[in-house]
């Protein structure tokens, strides 16, 4: 199958939010590589890998939430929205109770700008599956993008 078959119609403001959410996947990835090349010495060996192994595992599952809204899956969404809310915690902590503003300030804009953009207007009439013609009420009655594959004919 051609990757444009498997490519959604999704607004900008979806695939934008995709994008900015592999970020935090990325910096995850090399924290837990960090982690997994150079344990030191004040923990366990295994006790390391344990967590270097999480941060990977973690990493790799917010770059899949990242990646599913690149590629339209309406599925994405709800993961993307806890991870910004969870990005935006992470940032405050670094900001305020850690005393790192340059760091955790940068960090609370990255996850209030994805939470911004997959609340917009396009991203909630995408997510719903919307019709040009209806509100919004009108297609969360008509069971939104699932009740939209009903329609045409299509699987789930």
């Amino acid at each position: 199958m051609p990757l444009a078959d498997k490519i959604s119609p999704a607004p900008r403001e979806v695939r934008a939010a995709g994008a900015l959410t592999v970020l935090p996947g990325a910096g995850l990835l090399v924290f837990g590589v960090l982690l997994f090349t150079s344990p030191g010495d004040s923990m366990p060996l295994t006790s390391v890998l344990a967590e270097a192994a999480f941060y990977v595992l973690f990493a790799l599952a917010v770059a899949g939430c990242g990646v599913g809204l690149l590629f339209g899956h309406t599925w994405a969404r709800s993961p993307g929205l806890v991870l910004a809310l969870i990005t935006a915690g992470v940032g405050w902590y670094l900001a305020g109770p850690s005393g790192r503003p340059g760091f955790g300030v940068p960090v609370i804009i990255l996850g209030v700008v994805i939470i911004v953009l997959l609340f917009r207007q396009p991203s909630r009439a995408w997510a719903l599956g919307q019709h040009e013609d209806e509100t919004e009420e009108e297609a969360a009655e008509r069971g939104g993008m699932a009740g939209r594959r009903r329609e045409r004919g299509e699987d789930d």
